[in-house]
């Protein structure tokens, strides 16, 4: 493992593939992890590993301090276009020879064969998820809706304990379904429900994962609350909200 100022280098021993348009753009066992932010890695892909011919240098380039200058690529596979990037003589010399995929513009990632959504696992990051008969009460303008003995409470590195509570402790008829979902590679795919109360409408403030992951089965089916934007209380003592990004 190697550490630039704040850019962590290591590899990983997991098969890693990415797809767009049907095909099998990369597909390495000798891939290297770079924390390009500090929350979770970027793949790098020595060049022999992925399919080069599908790669056009878009006349682009980035520059990072900590990695170099950086050429851009267009990846063009069926109908499909994603985006590439590599550096040809960067700061970090582990990264020669390498090509990083910009997430979002590739169809599919996998770590063996176990699809991952939204970005790369953190195996720094761990999930934690323990039941507790601690009584949580969820408020949002003063008006209860949510009260449980018989929640799961969810620990997961860097990130506020967040309450899943079953939803015949919650009055799920002040909830209305959204259109919104996000991707965890930890946790799977949720939905989302906005909270009306007296005719306001508080958008996306609770979430559940209806087939989450294997590792967080535990929350299946259940539902939780932004500790942002609402009131929650542990055995009638008042949470905190935390500030974070979702604030």
């Amino acid at each position: 493992m190697s550490d630039r100022g704040r850019v962590k280098v290591e590899p990983t021993r997991r098969r890693v593939r990415v797809m767009l348009g049907g095909e099998v753009i990369a597909d390495s066992t000798n891939v290297l992890a770079v924390w390009e932010i500090p929350y979770y890695p970027q793949y790098y892909f020595p060049e022999s590993d992925v399919k080069m011919e599908a790669l056009v240098d878009s006349g682009e380039t980035t520059r990072s301090p900590s990695r170099g200058e950086a050429t851009l690529f267009q990846v063009k596979a069926g109908d499909k276009k994603g985006a590439a990037y590599g550096y040809s003589d960067p700061i970090i010399q582990e990264l020669a020879g390498r090509v990083a995929f910009k997430w979002d513009t590739m169809d599919h990632w996998f770590e063996e064969d176990e699809e991952v959504y939204f970005h790369a696992r953190d195996p720094y990051t761990r999930v934690d998820i323990l039941p507790t008969g601690r009584r949580v009460r969820v408020e949002i303008d003063g008006v209860t809706l949510a009260d449980s003995t018989n929640a799961s409470f969810l620990f997961e590195t860097n990130l506020p304990t967040r309450y899943y509570l079953p939803k015949t402790d919650v009055r799920m008829g002040l909830l209305r379904p959204t259109d919104l979902a996000t991707h965890c590679p930890y946790k799977g795919t949720a939905r989302y429900w906005s909270v009306e109360i007296e005719g306001q409408t508080h958008e996306n403030l609770v979430w559940g994962y209806d087939t989450p992951l294997p590792e967080s089965q535990k929350i299946a089916g259940l539902v939780a609350f932004y500790n942002e934007k609402l009131d929650i209380y542990i055995d009638e003592v008042l949470e905190e909200r935390p500030k974070t990004k979702f604030s």
